[in-house]
This record gives C-alpha cells, sequence and structure tokens, in this order.
C-alpha cells in the first residue's frame, strides 16, 4: 500500500430542504461523531494510491415520509413550512478531511452535489453493479430496510453492469447470486 492520504474522513451534510431522511447504507460500525471530523487526534482510514472509497446511502426526499433519522444540523438553512424544496439547489455536501503521508495537520474539501434527475439506469456500470451487491447485501442479512429487493434483482442488476470486469469478480459475484437463489428456492 503506497499511502497518499492518511486519517482520512468522510462527511456527508443534507439539504433538509431537500432531503427528509437518510440511511447509510452498510458502514454502521464505522460512524464517526461529528465532533470527531475536525479532531487531528482521531484515527481514521488510509488511502492508498489508486484505491477508491464508495458509501452508499437511501435518501428520502422532501415530502415523503419513512422511518429512517432525520436530518441533523445542517450548513443549509432550515426547511420551509411546505413540502415543496426552497433555497439552495444543493442536496448534499461531501466533506473529506485527511492528512498527506508527513503531515500532522489535516486538510479540508467540500465537495456540493445537486440531484440532477438522472435514473439509476443511467448511472454507471461502477455504481449500479455496487447498488446491486448492496442489495444483496441487506437480502443476506434480512434487513428491514430491504422492501422489495430480490435475488432475481440482484442478478439482473449485477450481471448488466459488470463492465470489463479484468479479473472476474463480477462475474463470480452473479455466480454466487445465482447460487443464493437456488439455495433459496430449495427450502
Amino acid at each position: 500500500l503506497m499511502t497518499v492520504a492518511k486519517d482520512v474522513k468522510i462527511q456527508v451534510d443534507f439539504n433538509p430542504a431537500r432531503v427528509n431522511a437518510y440511511r447509510l447504507i452498510g458502514y454502521e460500525n464505522r460512524v464517526l461523531r461529528n465532533e470527531d471530523f475536525n479532531d487531528d487526534t482521531k484515527d481514521a482510514g488510509d488511502m492508498g494510491a489508486g484505491h477508491t472509497v464508495t458509501a452508499l446511502f437511501e435518501i428520502v426526499p422532501r415530502g415523503l415520509e419513512i422511518d429512517l433519522p432525520k436530518v441533523d444540523t445542517s450548513k443549509y438553512q432550515q426547511p420551509a413550512a411546505s413540502d415543496r424544496p426552497s433555497g439552495s439547489n444543493e442536496m448534499l455536501t461531501v466533506r473529506v478531511r485527511y492528512k498527506l503521508p508527513d503531515a500532522s495537520g489535516s486538510a479540508r474539501f467540500d465537495v456540493p452535489l445537486v440531484d440532477r434527475g438522472a435514473s439509476f439506469n443511467s448511472a454507471s456500470t461502477d455504481y449500479r453493479f455496487a447498488g446491486a451487491v448492496a442489495e444483496f447485501g441487506m437480502l443476506l442479512r434480512e434487513s428491514p430496510y430491504k422492501a422489495a429487493a430480490s435475488l432475481d434483482h440482484v442478478i439482473t442488476v449485477a450481471d448488466g453492469s459488470k463492465g470489463a470486469d479484468k479479473n472476474g469478480y463480477r462475474e463470480e459475484f452473479v455466480r454466487l447470486a445465482r447460487k443464493a437463489r437456488a439455495i433459496k428456492e430449495l427450502r
């Protein structure tokens, strides 16, 4: 591992004028307390050259109700009394704090994101594949949030979003999902 950043911390700030509730999918055991984000004495993960991190959130738009945590204190103004989104068109801001390998102090950058209204099917193959893997995980864990998730859907999405798959890992995942479906059908 050639470390390019250490103690990498990521925080997502949802705009309550656009987002009613959210849920981080996975990483439940890695959630950082809000006050620890700016604390350079708190250890976090290291990033290597060429590595990426993916976090998936279930987002409930303003105006819809669901049993998920409401949006926390935010940099965005409080939502108007109506259900109609107002204020900034930003849906969220991703904050990243990190230290260079030989540094003791951290640097931070923020990236605001706007909902472009794109469909899941128009997302990148990497994103769609990650979604299929997350759905599979929710099914294996018997997640109370699985809703209409199904192994058929996992297989369809994963098989259609394998991309180049140079090492065959994505095809292997599809085979495992098919085996899981076959086992479930035997029950």
